[in-house]
């Protein structure tokens, strides 16, 4: 049996955890080169070493090149540090320094110059790879922080000898964000149309480059995170007025969709949880909802229905349908629980209904450490997202037995398939349309299902036991990586 080629991967991408994170990307960049690894790959990753977060001394960085002078164009050069660590055993970081541009908020994005900040960093990271004198099969650039490296590998980098036979693979996260700033903003005179030279960080013109859509013009493969997502993203109604250039290159573009490290949540070995369970021992879930109840001032009662949130509060993860059907919900028997920071446009509504109700409602700021121990005592989990590229929270939710209740809309649509109790068929409550009523019945629907406890514990146990691990997805990115070194 032929021996399958290893391949030399890179990750060039704006935050992993556990060094730093915000949402998704920073797990996804976590999970798949550590599955990528185990596939037997040579697997590294490149990210911008944030001085007010990342802990030097914690996390054992180890300083590889100093003062590196990095040329940008003609007349601007800035000098930055390269340390190393590791995200597993022979799975080296590498962290790119630069006090000026990532070292002065411990918030990772927000600043005024942010596409300068990410032109550096792609810069840096090119320069890296050259340094290190290590030639890569595939750069893989997740969203449009890395995105220039496609388009500098076509222009300024193309004479690159450690380069020249690299091809890049560029991950679409979430096509909302295609730069610094809001691309619906941008008056039309501004916009960037991809072709032109990129103008100095000292010209303010530097803040209109557009990397997501340069990347999409230069990669040699595009991939989302779903196959729902990548349909979608080539309409008008979801592809943020980038649907054409993405429709033009449909051949290229493919959906894939995220798993979750089973190591990281697993129920079992968690010490977030109050106690640990498995599928076979589902009565535990009882002792962290009780737990969790008493810990946060609800009432408590393990026949009451928990329903929680943990993603970002704001309009994309539906937080508008939420508000729309939270009162009567309150009017029925269960306690809601939301974990999550946000737009004060939602969280102050929730929060004048936490002290109208502080027996029935809960808002938390995002903990990390809280998270987990937030599936383990839940029962239904809310996701009911306006546009969702994949979702992480609904997978990791199902790991710890909560239930989703979801929309049908990009990776929602591909993970979560509505419940039929006849049939016994299904992982979770679905519902079509942008409706707070058709949301509500979903909701309702669960409610219904959950006063049989037979069939819940039954459902429960199931979704516990299907697998959306890392493992396949892993897989199907070794093919797409195939497919980009093939291709001319």
């Amino acid at each position: 049996m032929k021996k399958e080629k290893k391949l030399k991967i890179v990750h060039i991408v704006s935050e992993v955890a556990p060094f730093s994170k915000t949402g998704g990307l920073g797990d996804v960049s976590r999970s798949l080169p550590k599955a990528l690894k185990r596939l037997g790959h040579d697997v590294f990753l490149i990210t911008p070493l944030y001085g007010k977060l990342i802990d030097k001394e914690r996390w054992g960085l180890k300083l590889i090149f100093a003062d590196v002078n990095l040329r940008l164009n003609s007349k601007e050069s800035v000098k930055v540090n390269y340390w190393q660590g590791f995200l597993m055993e022979d799975l080296p970081v590498y962290f790119i320094e630069n006090a000026n541009y990532f070292s002065k908020s411990r918030k990772i994005y927000g600043s005024s110059h942010e596409n300068a900040r990410f032109l550096i960093f792609n810069v840096a990271a090119l320069k890296l790879l050259s340094l290190l004198k290590k030639p890569v099969d595939i750069i893989h650039c997740h969203d449009w922080q890395s995105g220039l490296v496609p388009y500098y590998l076509k222009t300024d980098f193309r004479y690159s000898k450690t380069l020249k036979k690299a091809k890049t693979v560029f991950t679409i996260h979430n096509l909302i964000f295609q730069f610094g700033h809001n691309w619906w903003e941008v008056p039309v005179e501004h916009k960037d149309y991809g072709r032109s030279r990129l103008p100095h960080l000292s010209d303010e013109k530097i803040e209109y480059i557009n990397f997501a859509k340069r990347a999409i013009l230069s990669a040699d493969i595009i991939n989302t995170v779903s196959e729902q997502y990548r349909q979608e993203i080539m309409t008008k109604k979801f592809g943020q007025d980038l649907h054409r250039i993405l429709k033009n290159r449909s051949r290229k573009l493919y959906g894939i969709i995220n798993g979750i490290d089973y190591n990281t949540y697993n129920p079992e070995k968690d010490e977030s949880l109050h106690k640990v369970y498995s599928y076979e021992s589902i009565n535990h879930k009882i002792d962290n909802k009780k737990y969790l109840q008493n810990k946060i001032g609800l009432p408590e009662d393990k026949r009451i229905p928990i329903l929680c949130t943990t993603s970002r509060v704001t309009f994309q993860k539906g937080f508008n349908l939420i508000l729309k059907i939270i009162e009567p919900l309150l009017k029925m028997d269960l306690q809601l629980v939301f974990m999550g920071d946000g737009s004060k446009e939602y969280i102050q509504p929730i929060k004048k209904l936490q002290r109208k109700f502080p027996k029935k409602i809960v808002w938390l700021p995002f903990d990390q450490e809280m998270e987990t121990l937030l599936y383990a005592a839940s029962d239904l989990f809310l996701l009911p997202s306006n546009h969702e590229p994949c979702g992480i929270n609904q997978l990791i939710a199902m790991r710890y037995g909560c239930i989703p209740v979801v929309r049908e809309i990009g990776g929602l649509y591909d993970t979560v398939d509505n419940f039929n109790p006849a049939e016994k068929k299904g992982n979770g409550f679905t519902f079509s349309s942008e409706d707070p009523y058709m949301f509500y019945a979903a909701i309702i629907r669960a409610l219904e299902n959950y006063k049989y406890t037979r069939t819940w514990q039954s459902l429960v146990k199931r979704v516990m036991r299907q697998s959306n691990s890392w493992e396949i997805p892993a897989k199907k990115y070794v093919e797409l990586y195939k497919t980009a070194v093939t291709k001319k």
